[in-house]
């Protein structure tokens, strides 16, 4: 089975961007992560039929079976998940200051790669931590 990389963004008004990685004309947008990627699936189906019709090139990956792997930037995960993981909260899971996160969260500066490696691993730990809780 094909992984596709597929990127998540969003745009200063808020509307969400789903771009298929290597194929830039490959997109799907929405109001939200879920609408953009739906988007991006009605696309692909499209693609893939008018192809084979009017026997232009597409990629040949439509033709077996795939699935997405979504990749959000920091900007966008921080702001879609803002309700539910704060920068305070962040900012003591990662040890990155919690104004630091605000300005990477608002697009105000982006962080470096290390920093993003400590996002990361701060989100999949609270991940593992909330798995392991039972009631």
């Amino acid at each position: 089975m094909k992984e596709v990389d597929i990127t998540i963004s969003v745009a200063k008004d808020g509307f969400y961007c789903a771009c298929c990685d290597g194929y830039p004309v490959l997109f799907g947008g929405g109001n939200t992560p879920e609408a953009a990627v739906e988007e991006l699936r009605e696309t692909l189906r499209i693609v893939k039929e008018d192809g084979k019709e009017a026997a232009f090139c597409y990629p040949s990956w439509l033709d077996e079976p795939f699935v997405f792997q979504l990749h959000w930037d920091v900007e966008t995960m921080l702001r879609y998940y803002s309700g539910i993981i704060t920068p305070t909260a962040l900012g003591k899971m990662s040890g990155i200051h919690p104004k630091q996160l605000w300005s990477y969260m608002h697009g105000r500066s982006k962080p470096r790669k290390k920093q993003v490696e400590r996002i990361e691993n701060a989100i999949h730990e609270l991940g593992r931590q909330l798995l392991g809780i039972s009631f």
